[in-house]
């Protein structure tokens, strides 16, 4: 099969076809190849004021074939007007880039790792759909957006080595190469809906007072003073962690706690419990809260089977 002489047209217009608005990128880069609105001129286009790439993402054929038969230009997909949620899954991008201690446990070693860990932790799989190979060897997969709500872009808001493009966002299309090496469709298929489960989760959060908090008393009589004092700690610190802080502090105590669970010295319920008052009153979603201590409290236990405090 011969070559079409123009592959980034030949992209760009494909794309175009299935309803994705592109724009055109600096040749080698990521960066739109359009004037920012410090130099807008006004005029033109701009006219009526300054169209940003979003404004001027398009699937015009006139347009797009217009454009690239002027220079190479890498291509800009823009996600909000194309109606597509992109999770782009990375990896480590030097031997210092390493995950975080709870992630390494986990054996997770890049952003699909991550995703499929967050998949099987909410018990769903990913589902198959239109996928893209970066240059750098990450994973892009598209799926359509919700009518039911907005979303926007997130960094790290999934888990890590995991970034969305939503809303006033973009990604770099197929064809696009960056220091020779090419974006290439991975898997050709039309892009599903975004699974619903993911949705939640990218949704903003709203935002959760802080209400006073309660130490929980402990039951029974296998709590001694030092493991009520360990679950009256733990719980104090996830209570007063400062923004920024609490979720990391949130998995410290469940992981902490669980190794009593583990013992037989503390009720698993009791603790579960206690860490979701100290999350809520911290101000963290009770789901999210839920979520993390079932997961930290599994490790624990499997971690410390029959520990000794």
């Amino acid at each position: 099969m011969t070559a079409h002489p123009n592959p980034l047209l030949a992209s760009a217009l494909a794309l175009a076809a299935r309803g994705f608005h592109v724009f055109p990128l600096t040749p080698n880069t990521k960066r739109p190849a359009l004037h920012g609105e410090t130099r807008c001129p006004a005029t033109g286009i701009c006219a009526d004021g300054h169209q940003g790439w979003e404004q001027r993402a398009t699937t015009a054929p006139e347009i797009i074939r217009y454009a690239w038969e002027q220079a190479p230009y890498n291509i800009g997909l823009a996600t909000g007007p194309s109606r597509l949620v992109v999770i782009d899954l990375d990896i480590p991008k030097s031997p210092d880039d390493t995950p975080p201690s709870e992630v390494a446990e986990l054996g997770i070693t890049d952003g699909r790792d991550m995703l499929d860990h967050l998949a099987i932790r909410h018990q769903h799989v990913v589902p198959q759909t239109f996928t893209v190979r970066t240059w750098s060897g990450g994973w892009q997969l598209y799926f359509t957006a919700p009518e039911s709500v907005v979303l926007r872009n997130t960094a790290g808001r999934l888990g890590w080595k995991i970034d969305t493009r939503a809303g006033g966002g973009y990604v770099v299309a197929p064809a696009s190469t960056i220091d020779g090496r090419p974006y290439t469709v991975e898997c050709d298929t039309d892009p599903v809906p975004l699974p619903s489960w993911l949705a939640d989760l990218l949704a903003e959060p709203q935002p959760v007072p802080r209400r006073t908090w309660t130490p929980a008393p402990t039951t029974g009589d296998r709590a001694g003073a030092y493991v009520a004092a360990a679950l009256h700690n733990e719980t104090r610190a996830v209570a007063s962690a400062p923004e920024g802080q609490r979720n990391a502090t949130l998995l410290r105590a469940a992981r902490a706690l669980g190794r009593f669970v583990a013992s037989g010295q503390l009720d698993r319920e009791e603790v579960e419990d206690a860490l979701r008052g100290a999350g809520e009153a911290a101000g963290l979603q009770s789901r999210y809260v839920d979520g993390v201590v079932a997961s930290a409290l599994a490790w624990s236990i499997r971690n410390n089977p029959g520990a000794a405090a």
